[in-house]
Formats: C-alpha cells, structure tokens, sequence
C-alpha cells in the first residue's frame, strides 16, 4: 500500500484531495438516506431540461458566427451522438463537433474519450491539460465566470490531421475527468438539483502531423462558445 506521504511526495496531491472530497461527499449524501431510508442515489433529482439534452441528437447546437453544414445522428460505441460538421462564417475554416447528452437522472460519464478515440481511430499526440473561461449567461444566479478545464491533442490519421479539444460541459464547469463531473454533481444534489452533463469533442483540421499549439487559439475560442450556448440554452 503508498504511503500518505509517498502520494504527497510524487505530486498527487491534487488527486488524493479529490478523492478524499469524494469520500466526504458520499458520506454526507449517506447519512440522510441512512436516517429517513430514502436512499439518494437510487432516487436521484431530476433533470429539469432532459428534453432540451435529448434535442442536441437530433439538431445539434446552434452557434454564433458558425453555420452548421450537416448535423446527423451517429453511433459512436454503443451510443447515439450528434455529429455536426461547422464552418466560421466568412471564412473557408471547418470543424466537426461531437457530442453526446445525458440520456437521464442515472445516466454518468463513462468511457466517451475511449470511444471516441476508437471511432475516428486517431494516432493521439502532443496531449496537454488546457483551460478557459466562459463568460455566463445574463440569466444565470451567479455571476461569477466559469472556468473549463479540457484535453487538447493532435488527433492523426493517415488521411488527415486534427487538433482536438474534449470536455464535460455542466452547468458552472466543465472537465474531462468523470471524477471531478461526480464531485460537482454530488455537490449539486446535496443542493437538490443536477449537474447535467454533455461530452464534447472538437476537431479542427490541421496540418499534417504538425504543431497543435498553433491551433489552441482557434480552439480556445470556439470551446468558449461551445459551453456558452450550452450553458445559454440547455445545461
């Protein structure tokens, strides 16, 4: 077994934390559901706009300054996602945008990256951690901007090169660790409301086999307004 101090030592810090918030979350969801026998996971809070996520299959999302050149239904896994191709208005610049909505009260995040990464079958490189902030709604009860942390890689197959952006987009957040989705929906719930959830991932053409960094810029701007509209009018 690693020792505490052995965790702390190798920089896990971050990890150990949120697996310790996790363990505290659960045990104060626990205890009522102990007392009253009504237990909380089994009886999840509803989801609110449930029609609205279950829409995203059938027509996509709507985005200023881009035009959506086809959207369909796509089986990715064993799942239906919406696959929609987009391209900036004024300019000859694409990309395609993967999506996948939370299906229900009980429906979590699971293996979407793994799937992805299957279903385009990409050669994955130069992967970092990335992040940036979204300005919210006017309709929104806080007011403070929401920072989204994503996956940025170079996505490569033998036919074309892409610079991939991937995340869960929620409500005041996004992340593309299912544990931090949890936490926050754990969180949400003890509140009594959810955390719904959307997969997202982008990729715009690049370069073959280039530099990915060159294209953050572009992908930064689009993921913003990505989660802004989903934040807008689903989330």
């Amino acid at each position: 077994m690693v020792s505490l101090s052995k965790l702390v030592k190798e920089r896990q810090y971050p990890q150990l934390m949120a697996l310790l918030l996790l363990v505290l979350l659960l045990f104060v969801g626990a205890v009522p559901g102990y007392v009253t026998g009504k237990w909380q996971w089994k009886q999840p809070p509803p989801i609110p706009t449930l029609k609205e996520l279950k829409q995203i299959r059938k027509t996509g999302l709507t985005l200023p300054g881009w035009q959506t050149i086809e959207q369909q239904e796509q089986i990715v896994g064993e799942r239906k996602w919406s696959l929609q191709t987009i391209q900036k208005e004024g300019t000859d610049k694409k990309a395609i945008l993967l999506m996948l909505p939370q299906n229900g009260p009980m429906d979590q995040p699971q293996v979407e990256w793994t799937e992805v990464k299957s279903f385009w079958q990409w050669q994955i490189a130069q992967e970092r951690d990335v992040e940036f902030t979204v300005k919210v709604p006017p309709s929104a009860p806080n007011k403070t901007d929401v920072k989204v942390k994503a996956k940025f890689f170079r996505g490569s197959t033998k036919q074309q090169t892409f610079a991939v952006l991937q995340w869960y987009a929620w409500a005041n957040g996004g992340s593309p660790s299912q544990l931090q989705w949890f936490i926050a929906d754990q969180s949400a719930q003890w509140q009594k409301h959810r955390a719904a959830w959307i997969a997202v991932s982008v990729a715009i053409p690049m370069e073959p086999l280039g530099q990915v960094s060159k294209s953050w810029e572009e992908a930064k701007s689009l993921g913003e307004i990505i989660q802004h509209q989903m934040m807008s009018n689903i989330l």
